[in-house]
Formats: structure tokens, sequence, C-alpha cells
């Protein structure tokens, strides 16, 4: 019972506006049921009851968290692996692109096994990777050479020395949420780009899964931002939000997984149909994607 937080008031925006919402499973570790709640204010969710940070790490040990073990097991994870050799390089276009630099100084948080550290240094940027996971260190020191820091030295790192600082579906993961917005702050030079990339609840594969939407990922996965929550959020620790960028693959990747999670087998027609919906209706809007990349600017 001490090692799990009990949420009184919302953790993004600290309103007493908050009430459950919805339970969903963890599918990946111990089967255990979690309630995800709902702020009213800023329309965040988050994963109530959750294990403290320093209790949390066996919900993490899994050898199918592909962010970890680098698994290629089974069809999901193969058409993971795919997909992310094809995005690493999308990902440096993005962050040239909105850094106006070909090479420069990168922050890393939550760097997995490496691949995007590695894609980055490839390419000419001084990288600094943090990643909590001792197996994931070790596999990026394995397959890339690549020494990764532990998280907590985010906060000796110098002021004003990172051009762009990027999390890929890290954030919602992050106990000390406000800490690390906070620093990002101090760290990135003026002007500096923060390039944060979140599940969306507010996608239509989130509403058409419910309890069953594999993006809830309880309990790593703390909060469930909303485009209006990751906004709020940034301007009141010093972003300005000048960007949103869709994460197409995701729908499809999400849907996957929530198919096997709520039918007990990889429905692979139902599940592309249902990315393929979600994807068409956010053409028009992209806060509308299964994933969403925000792009903020130090004030």
């Amino acid at each position: 019972m001490a090692d799990l937080i009990s949420y009184g008031l919302c953790p993004c925006c600290a309103s007493t506006a908050i009430y459950p919402a919805l339970s969903a499973k963890d599918h990946t570790v111990s089967g255990e049921i979690f309630e995800i709640w709902h702020c009213d204010d800023c329309t965040i969710r988050f994963t109530q009851r959750v294990p403290k940070a320093s209790a949390i790490g066996p919900y993490y040990q899994s050898v199918s968290y592909v962010s970890h073990s680098d698994t290629q097991k089974g069809l999901i994870n193969r058409l993971y692996h795919m997909v992310r050799n094809r995005t690493l390089n999308s990902k440096r276009k993005l962050v040239q692109e909105v850094t106006r630099k070909e090479t420069g100084n990168l922050l890393d948080v939550g760097a997995g096994t490496g691949a995007f550290a590695n894609t980055m240094q490839q390419a000419g940027w001084t990288v600094t990777a943090l990643e909590p996971d001792d197996i994931a260190r070790e596999n990026a020191s394995n397959k890339y050479g690549l020494q990764l820091q532990s998280p907590e030295n985010l906060f000796r790192l110098d002021a004003s020395q990172f051009d762009a600082i990027t999390m890929w579906h890290v954030l919602e993961h992050v106990h000390d949420l406000h800490a690390y917005l906070t620093q990002f702050e101090v760290i990135l030079k003026p002007g500096g780009r923060l390039i944060i990339a979140v599940p969306n609840y507010t996608s239509y594969d989130a509403k058409a899964y419910k309890e069953f939407w594999a993006a809830y990922d309880v309990p790593r996965h703390l909060y469930h931002f909303s485009p209006k929550s990751m906004e709020l959020l940034g301007n009141r620790k010093g972003f300005t939000l000048i960007d949103t960028k869709p994460m197409w693959f995701d729908s499809f990747y999400v849907s996957m997984l929530s198919e096997q999670y709520k039918n007990g087998s990889g429905n692979l027609i139902g599940a592309m149909w249902n990315g393929m919906i979600s994807n068409v209706k956010a053409l028009g809007e992209k806060k509308k994607c299964s994933s969403v990349i925000y792009i903020f600017s130090k004030k």
C-alpha cells in the first residue's frame, strides 16, 4: 500500500475536478486492474494508485516489452521493427527541420536500446542519452556501442547546452513530471526545441477499444495526454507549442495490440480497419491521431 500513489489532485494542473473514467488491465506483465481517472479542467487522464518509482521496476520486466528488450518475437514486434527502421530517419529529419540545424547538441530522454540516439550520432550530432532500464542500456552498449546514462544525470546537466530534447513515447512514464519539464527549460538553449511524442486518448482508436486500448498500458503509462493537456503543461513550464505532427503508423500498431487484448488473438483485418479509420479521421486534424508529436519552443 505504501508503494502506491493515490492522487487527491490532478497531477498535471492540481485541479480537484478529478474522477474515475475507466479501469484497464495490465496485459503485459501482471494482469492487475488499474483505475484511470480524468481531470475536467486540463483533460489529462492518469493512472490512479500507481506504483511509486521505487516499486514500478517489476512491471517493466517482460521479454515482450520491445522498447527495452528489442525482441523481434511475434508478428507485431517484427512489424514494429520494420516500421521503426523507416521512422528513425523521419525523426532525424524532423529534428533537423525544427532546429534548422544539420548538426547540434541533442538530449534523448528514455533512449530505450539506443536506436534513435545512434541515428542522430551517425548524422553528426553530439548526443547525450538517458535510459533508466539496465537491460535496455546493456542492449544499447552491445548493439551500438552507446553508453547511455542514468536519468538522475538529467539534473546534473549544464544550463542552455542543448539545441533539442527528444522524448519518444517517454513522458507518459515519468513519475516526476514537473521536475523533468522544469529542468528541460533550464538546459535547452534559448529558442531550443522540445519534441515530445505521446499517445492520444482522444483518438478514434482509443475510443473504439476503450479499456482495451493498448496505449493505456497501465501501470507503465502514468499519464494519458490529450492535446489540450499537453499544450497547457508545456505552456506552464516555459514553452510555446509551435507545431504538432501525426504518427500515422501508431494507430495500426496500437490497434493490433488492442485487438489481441480484446479478443485474445490478433484480428489483423479488424486492427487494420480501425487503424485506417483513425488515420482518416485525423487527416483534417492532426491532433486526432493515435499518437501525436508536440514541438515546443523555449520561450
